[in-house]
């Protein structure tokens, strides 16, 4: 089981953590509202975690293009 980190606009794998060395607290998905958890934080059967962050290099074509954050999937 493990905790994945993707962009949620490239698809791109950030990072992953075996879920064995973390947990939601030391996370801080507890400062997260019901809404965000659900838009952010996925969770598959076998228990893994799936995370929908934004890259860096998104992030910077959002900020260079903020017209981009409107078109539902702007950089795939």
């Amino acid at each position: 089981m493990t905790v994945t980190y993707i962009c949620r606009h490239c698809q791109t794998l950030i990072g992953e953590l075996p879920q064995q060395q973390v947990n939601e607290q030391l996370l801080g998905f507890h400062f997260l509202t019901p809404e965000e958890r659900q838009s952010i934080i996925s969770y598959s059967p076998n228990g893994d975690v799936k995370v929908k962050v934004i890259c860096d290099y998104c992030k910077e074509a959002l900020d260079s293009n903020p017209e981009l954050a409107l078109i539902v999937s702007p950089l795939q």
